[in-house]
């Protein structure tokens, strides 16, 4: 018999938008986190529509006892602590996208997914800086910094920011700039969702004319002498060129193309701010290894989005990611070696990002987090469809991530970052401390539970 919490049995009563309890219908679909391999089971699930619906559920769940945990999409759910004394608030119904094409601005919901902004602002020729993936949610991948493909030229999407709308924890709507709780958005841009439920945010958009990106491909036996070579074209790239060398499993689905579909490939994805003569001339280098594939070629911003490849639908997975102090031949050797040792293992994707120009300079008047102080960030995923497949998961990061270690920054990246992580890592000691002493100010009882929390619980 499924027990009902009556702390929310009361938000039920109190609420005008929808809320589910355990056992009513729709009760796993609502509760579910976009990495389905994280189970995540709250007290209550709530959705408001309006940031008036989010105060209310705020104050609600506040008088009941319960802390509150926003989602929008949850791809980065592993790193929050457990539900068992919370409502989630599902941000989803505040979705809108709003593009101010002669001031270069966009307004997008907490629960805007970054495909939704990309198209809007595509059609006036202006991009976003969005993700790897395109159903990635705008609020959470910013609150936690934003490193995109346009990062290099434009820095990270958290310092983009010029206003953000959140209901902090006593169940106020804010409008933090600038010039209105300062304070408060310094802290909301990079440094998470501790400090409030966020309903809305405003940020600036870039002209691009041209992009030239897509992905080479090789055999995986190539994978020692593919990378060392992108290692050492990236010393000489321009800011307007972000690009990322990857080993892939690629599993056998039905979906995926022949060419790769089931085949075990090193990659170097590129995205060039550019036109395809210069974007060419780029890559004329990386082209003469011979890929098997070549899918580079011009397209929109909105585009982007698909290079990487990321799953389309709500997938289990196990990951984690690590800051770079440098990538050697010896550490991507290693890396190799390390990722090869069972082709079709349960690592299936491990990426070396290359990061510097505007992302690894600190952005004037930034916020918590203002850029990354690491010339490369490296990732890897597994699919993990079971509890045991998920523990081979992380016995595979585990082994890749000692292979790097001498090579490991004692900083870190939120949103590459999927196990528990101090703030002091994300943000460095200074910034947590402030950060953290903000928290203690908003939300003394540590209401707000976020993914890798800033201070309370």
């Amino acid at each position: 018999m499924t027990t009902v919490d009556r702390r929310g049995a009361s938000l039920r009563d109190g609420l005008g938008c929808e809320v589910w309890l355990p056992g009513d219908p729709g009760w796993d679909e609502a509760r579910a986190a976009w990495n389905l391999a994280v189970d995540q089971h709250p007290v209550a699930v709530a959705r408001p529509d309006t940031p008036e619906d989010v105060a209310q559920v705020v104050r609600a769940a506040v008088a009941a006892g319960l802390r509150i945990a926003p989602q929008s999409t949850g791809h980065g759910a592993a790193a929050r602590p457990p539900l068992d004394d919370a409502v989630l608030v599902r941000l989803d119904g505040l979705a809108d996208v709003a593009v101010d094409p002669v001031n270069r601005r966009a307004r997008v919901g907490a629960g805007a997914l970054w495909q939704a902004v990309a198209d809007a602002a595509g059609e006036h020729g202006l991009a976003a800086l969005a993700g790897s993936a395109p159903d990635v949610a705008v609020a959470g991948y910013t609150l936690g910094g934003g490193l995109g493909w346009l990062a290099r030229r434009f820095g990270l999407a958290c310092s983009a920011l010029e206003a953000v709308e959140v209901v902090t924890p006593d169940g106020m709507l804010v409008r933090a700039d600038a010039m209105t709780a300062p304070e408060l958005f310094w802290a909301l841009r990079g440094g998470g969702g501790s400090f409030g439920v966020v309903t809305a945010l405003e940020f600036t958009l870039h002209p691009v004319d041209a992009l030239y990106a897509g992905a080479l491909m090789w055999p995986m036996e190539r994978a020692a002498e593919v990378l060392a070579a992108w290692r050492g074209w990236t010393d000489g790239v321009p800011e307007e060129t972000t690009s990322v060398g990857r080993l892939v499993h690629v599993p056998p689905l039905p979906e995926l193309p022949d060419p790769i579909r089931g085949r075990d490939l090193v990659m170097v994805e590129v995205f060039h701010i550019g036109g395809p003569e210069e974007g060419a001339a780029l890559v004329a280098p990386l082209r003469a290894l011979g890929p098997d594939i070549d899918t580079l070629a011009v397209m929109p911003p909105a585009a982007l989005g698909h290079v990487h490849m990321d799953p389309p639908q709500p997938s289990p997975a196990v990951g984690h990611g690590v800051l770079l102090t440098d990538a050697p031949p010896a550490a991507l050797e290693a890396l190799a070696r390390a990722a090869a040792v069972a082709p079709g293992a349960a690592v299936t994707s491990v990426e070396v990002r290359h990061l510097g120009g505007a992302v690894g300079r600190p952005a004037p008047g930034g916020g918590a987090l203002d850029h990354i102080p690491a010339p490369f960030a490296l990732f890897a995923v597994g699919i993990a469809p079971t509890p045991p497949a998920g523990a081979a998961v992380a016995a595979g990061l585990d082994a890749l991530l000692a292979s790097v270690a001498p090579w490991t920054a004692p900083r870190a990246f939120l949103n590459l970052s999927e196990r528990p992580t101090p703030a002091e890592a994300l943000l460095g000691p200074e910034a947590a401390a402030r950060a953290r002493a903000l928290r203690e100010r908003l939300d003394p009882d540590g209401v707000m539970l976020a993914n890798h929390p800033v201070g309370g619980r």
